[in-house]
């Protein structure tokens, strides 16, 4: 059955696009869902997924060409009838061994790593070419930019072939591994243990950039290497040359300085590893933070008395009317939602000469992970009750440390919490998440001797800190932002009388 390929809808008052690049070639065997082609737009790229599995019959719209809505791109041969695709290369040594006869062989396919993640790093392999494995048993472990996910065995049997191999990258739709299951699986011949280069799936951009951004770059002159490609595997999408562009020229950057040499006795007791995904994201995000922002730390200490005294008194009454526990971060959204509302700045970012106030407050709460730190987001928290605020942060909070956070779950946030007080610091300087203006650090909350009202007693006292920055945040609005905090924490029924 012969079904066709469109162009989907791209958005609205954009009515045509043109074809950067085809993934497929006719002739080549799709599955459902497979990234057929991408289509680019003035502002989006868009990629156009194969409507059933089949094979790739004729390309109507080649690279390059201008296409309205719903114009017709491919024609796609559906269904059983399907002729195979035909082979891309003659088969090598290493290549596995069939099934045993009465066996069946399963792909292990890149599960779903949520919305706007499009591949993943093979980070770890539990099982070798040859093992037995379980149905559900976990055969590896991915890494995207923020969240980890373990790929169970889809079938029990035995692991016949690794197509990708520790520290490749994916995307959304590879093969991982196959595995041979049935009552034979257990005599299947094992396969060699690497596979092939021509298999695994290059760490790099492989394939040209879009022919809009080719063009358009050799008018204006622009070296290729100088253009970050927001694209497939780094391809250089239009947008992109306009945003370089728009950029002022950078200053090469200063080379790293060499690393010492390292005396051969020490050398062998040291341990390289190859820094995570996750791990390389958070290094370069705080490192543009650092390098974009002004950013300036200014300091308060809030006496927790009766905010304790308030929570002890309610948390048992609080837990068994709304099923969750009452902690100190729903009074800490709280107080600086409010203090938010008093210096809207500190809720706002820069974008380009513009200063962009939001008049909603989406927060992040820090979350430190075994993979490493996470900011999800409390969307509309100025909006919440105190148990919706605490169920809010335990959910997100147990999703960050079972890596089951997605992309959508860690953007937009306005304004972030984070408090290292879990670990006993009793004082740090924050640094931004960007492109928000400020994030408050909480910490250990200590007993120490203050003057009230002429005696020295002794308080539960937390120093406060907040990062802000300074482009947009002057000193005046941060040191009242945090003494609006102070005052809320201090009196928490000012919270509910919004004061």
């Amino acid at each position: 059955m012969t079904i066709e390929v469109r162009v989907p809808t791209l958005g609205e008052s954009v009515t045509e696009a043109t074809v950067a690049t085809w993934f497929k070639k006719p002739g080549d065997a799709v599955a459902v869902d497979e990234m057929l082609c991408e289509l680019e737009t003035d502002k989006v790229t868009v990629e156009v997924p194969a409507p059933a599995a089949g094979v790739l019959g004729e390309i109507v719209a080649e690279e390059g060409e201008t296409v309205g809505v719903d114009a017709l791109l491919a024609t796609l041969q559906a269904g059983e009838g399907a002729a195979p695709a035909p082979a891309k290369e003659a088969p090598s040594e290493a290549a596995p061994a069939p099934a045993a006869s009465g066996g069946a062989a399963v792909d292990v396919m890149v599960p779903t790593l949520g919305e706007s993640v499009t591949e993943a790093t093979v980070s770890t392999w539990f099982k070798a070419v040859g093992e037995a494995v379980a149905q559900d048993e976990m055969l590896c472990e991915l890494e995207t930019d923020k969240v980890s996910v373990e790929v169970p065995a889809p079938a029990s049997g035995v692991l016949t072939e690794i197509v990708a191999a520790e520290g490749s990258t994916v995307d959304a739709t590879a093969k991982l591994a196959v595995i041979s299951s049935g009552d034979a699986a257990a005599t299947a011949a094992p396969a060699a243990a690497a596979p092939t280069p021509a298999t695994a799936p290059a760490a790099g951009k492989d394939v040209a950039d879009a022919p809009s951004a080719r063009k358009l770059m050799a008018e204006k002159g622009i070296d290729p290497a100088n253009v970050q490609g927001s694209g497939r595997d780094g391809r250089v999408m239009k947008g992109d040359v306009i945003n370089a562009l728009a950029q002022p020229a950078a200053k090469p950057a200063a080379p790293a300085a060499p690393r010492a040499p390292v005396p051969a006795e020490d050398a062998v007791r040291e341990e390289r590893i190859k820094m995570t995904r996750l791990r390389s994201t958070i290094a370069r995000r705080l490192k543009d933070a650092q390098n974009t922002a002004a950013i300036l730390t200014t300091y308060n200490e809030v006496d927790m008395t009766e905010t304790m005294a308030l929570r002890s008194q309610y948390k048992e009454e609080f837990e068994k009317r709304h099923g969750v526990r009452l902690g100190f971060m729903s009074f800490f959204t709280k107080a600086c939602c409010a203090a938010l509302k008093e210096v809207p700045e500190v809720n706002a970012e820069i974008d380009g000469d513009e200063i962009v106030y939001k008049k909603f407050v989406h927060m992040g709460v820090a979350a430190g992970t075994p993979q490493g730190l996470v900011v999800p987001v409390i969307r509309d928290a100025d909006r919440m009750s105190f148990a919706e605020i605490e169920a809010a942060i335990a959910e997100k909070g147990k999703r960050a440390r079972d890596g089951k956070l997605s992309m959508a779950e860690m953007q937009g946030g306005t304004f972030t919490i984070s408090n290292g007080g879990v670990y006993g610091s009793l004082m740090s300087s924050p640094i931004l998440n960007p492109p928000q203006s400020g994030i408050l650090g909480m910490h250990k909350i200590q007993q120490r001797p203050m003057v009230i009202n002429g005696e020295i007693v002794a308080r539960p006292m937390m120093y406060l800190a907040l990062s802000y920055d300074h482009r947009i945040v002057d000193g005046k609005g941060a040191v009242t932002f945090l003494v609006k905090v102070k005052e809320a924490l201090e009196d928490p029924r000012r919270l509910l009388m919004d004061l």
